[in-house]
Order: structure tokens, then sequence, then C-alpha cells
């Protein structure tokens, strides 16, 4: 390894905050708290990454409303919750690890059936995989959504969290806003991409003003979702460009994607069709099978396929961290994005696949992660998520806990 390689393992401060190193373990969705509560099995899931070395792990998917759910057994961050939150936390400093809450709303992802009510949307719509109607959000239900989030971020801080993420992508309900293929509103919250930024950004400012300087705050932003006519880079660098200004934010993380349809332009690699058909309802598996690789999009894994969208946003952000996420495997990956300009780091699925991986990569710079792309793993968030190739992990069996049809809840 040259001595002028940038390191990835040495110590970086994030906001109020100072991370070990500079990788963080990305939010997926866990499938770990059946009840909606922090379980044992959720606090190993977390302790594996935090003692394979990681700067910090972040806990998906945290709901700010029952509503505001996309699957069952999520958390929802309340008193409630509180308890086993603060357990949480504790085990991961332990450690030495940071760790952070990833807060969101579902919006056009929700379902009835799990919510009880008609999923929102900026405008009304109709979700393109499950046939959902979506109705079109009030402007006093975007108010008191803004009011959630701040809530669940003095949840966070009271729970011992270092950090919180906002979910600004894959077309949750912030996401959607930004989107002119379902925000097609005529009030502030509308029409330019100004007006459509309005929403994220009033949440940030809102989480900043509960938290402080207390705990850090990321936000996760979609640069481009997949859909015609939807999110695009150019409005996208506008939208983090008024997030940086605003001051509200001390990282934005680079995603790309959505939950809505052809969720695979996220993951990309092999598309596990087969895997989803099996976990569906029998009626179900010959349409899954016939039609599943259409409705989840094909693209090719390649090594950091997310940096040539990411890297136009170095230019343009002043105030801001940038995390760099997307097909991550290796420390030479790392010092790419430390070189390219960003701060730092999101791994996902090679992490799944290795929780110890930051720890050998520091012994060894040659080591390279094990995960094929194989994209079985996303299947699992439906029971318990893990790599397919853990022993000690069950696969398959359980009943679906949402129609693989709705999309994947996973977020990395």
């Amino acid at each position: 390894m040259n001595d002028l390689s940038p390191n990835p393992f040495a110590p970086a401060q994030l906001g109020p905050i100072r991370l070990r190193n500079r990788v963080i373990k990305a939010a997926t969705s866990e499938g770990r708290s059946p009840d909606g509560l922090v379980t044992d099995d959720l606090i190993d899931f977390h302790r594996s990454f935090a003692k394979g070395g990681v700067g910090m792990t972040t806990v998906a998917y945290c709901c700010v409303s029952k509503q505001g759910a996309s699957a069952p057994g999520q958390i929802v961050m309340d008193a409630k919750a509180l308890p086993g939150l603060k357990k949480l936390t504790d085990v991961v400093h332990d450690t030495g690890a940071a760790v952070s809450a990833q807060l969101g709303h579902a919006g056009v992802v929700a379902q009835k059936k799990l919510t009880g009510v008609t999923a929102v949307a900026p405008s009304r719509f109709v979700n393109p995989t499950s046939f959902a109607y979506c109705r079109e959000i009030r402007r006093d239900e975007i108010f008191s959504v803004i009011d959630q989030f701040g809530a669940a971020a003095q949840v966070a801080v009271d729970a011992g969290f270092d950090a919180v993420e906002l979910h600004f992508g894959h077309l949750y309900l912030p996401s959607s806003f930004l989107s002119p293929l379902i925000n097609r509103r005529k009030d502030e919250y509308g029409g330019d991409i100004d007006g459509r930024s309005r929403f994220v950004r009033e949440i940030a400012q809102r989480v900043r003003d509960v938290v402080g300087r207390r705990i850090a705050v990321i936000a996760k932003l979609d640069m481009d979702d997949g859909l015609p006519g939807s999110i695009w880079i150019d409005e996208a660098l506008r939208t983090a460009q008024l997030l940086d200004v605003d001051g509200t934010l001390d990282a934005i993380e680079l995603t790309q994607g959505s939950s809505v349809f052809k969720p695979m332009y996220l993951f990309r690699g092999d598309v596990p069709v087969r895997e989803f058909a099996r976990v569906m309802p029998p009626a179900l598996r010959p349409g899954v099978r016939v039609m599943g690789k259409w409705a989840m999009g094909s693209y090719p894994y390649e090594d950091l396929y997310m940096l040539s969208a990411a890297r136009q946003f170095v230019p343009v952000i002043e105030n801001t961290k940038l995390i760099l996420l997307g097909g991550i495997t290796n420390r030479e990956h790392l010092e790419v994005g430390m070189r390219e300009g960003f701060d730092f780091m999101a791994m996902g699925r090679a992490l799944l696949r290795e929780p110890d991986l930051v720890n050998r990569m520091v012994d060894d710079p040659g080591v390279r992660s094990r995960c094929d792309h194989n994209n079985k793993c996303m299947v699992t968030v439906f029971t318990r998520t893990h790599c397919v190739f853990d022993p000690e992990q069950r696969y398959g069996q359980a009943e679906p806990l949402i129609m693989p049809s709705e999309g994947p809840a996973a977020t990395s």
C-alpha cells in the first residue's frame, strides 16, 4: 500500500460526533422486530457489525408513525420502544462503534392492510406494482408528518443514538415530494424543484431544531430513481444544494432507485425471481416467475456502481459531508471514495455476508468481500435479513411479511 494513500480507518468527525473510522453500515431492513420492538436478535445483529469494525451501524427502518410503516414488525419511534432502543445503543457503544437510527415515513410504499389507512402521496397516485391507490396528503397532514420526524428524533436522542438518518430516498413519502412524476401539487410544496424540495428541507430543519448539536443528522437522498419522468440528477443536485445552504445536515448519503418499481436499480446484480416466487402465495407464484424480472428490472452489477452519479455532487456541496454508497467491497474502494472527495463510505450487502469485513481489511489490505451479489438476501427481508450463505440462518421457510410485488423494503 502506498504511504500516501488515504486512510479510511482513521478517526473522522461527523458533525458533533467522532467516528473511529469512515465506514458506515448502511441501513437495510432487518425483519428482527416481529412485535415492533427491539429484540435480542436485533441487538446481536448490530453488535456483529460493531464488533466487526464499522465506525457506525444504522438501525433500519424506524417509522415516525404507525401510518408510516412499510412492513409489519417495524419499530415505531415512541416511548414504548425506548427501553429496547437504549439497550441496543448501549451494546453498540460498548464495542467502540457509533449507532444511527434511520427515520422514515413510507408514503406510497405503505400498505392499507398493515396501517389501516389509505397510503398518502403528494398527489393522487397508483403504485405501479401493487396497484394500490394513494390519496393526496393534506397540508395539515404535511405539518403533522414534519412534527412526527421531530418527535422521532427526540426519541433517538433519549435512546442514546449518535445520529439519525432521514430517509429522503427510494420514493418513500419525503422522496416522492421530490418526484415530478408523483408530485403534481399546485401549492408551495409542488411546482418546480425548489417547491418540491420544501418538504424535505422543513423535515431537516425540524429535526435539527429538536436535536441541536447533540447528535449528527444525515439524509439519505436519491440522485435518481430509475423511473422515466421522476427524480433525475439535475434536480437532485439542486435539492442537495438547498439542504447544504440550509446547514441542517451533517452529511448526505447518496443513493439511487425506488421501492415502488424496478428495485434492482438500487441493488444491481442477479435478479432473485425464483426466490421471490417461493415466498409468495401459491396462486401468485406463476405470475411472479413470468413477470418478476420485468417488474424488478435487471441491471448488471459493477464495483462502485453509484460513483459516476455521486461524483457530480462533490463540487457543488460546500458545507455538508458526503457518503458514498453502492458496490463498495474492499479497501481499495474505500480509498477511491476518499480520493473522489467523499468523507464516508457506506456498505450493505458486503457486511451482511461478512460482518467482520472491516476488521479483516484493516489487518490485510488485499481482503475482498465474498459477496457475489446473487441478491437472495433481498428475499430474507420478509423473514430475518441475512446472507443466504450463512449456515446458521433459516431462509425462505416463513410466510412473507409483505408482498414482494410491493417492493422489498431493503434500503441499500
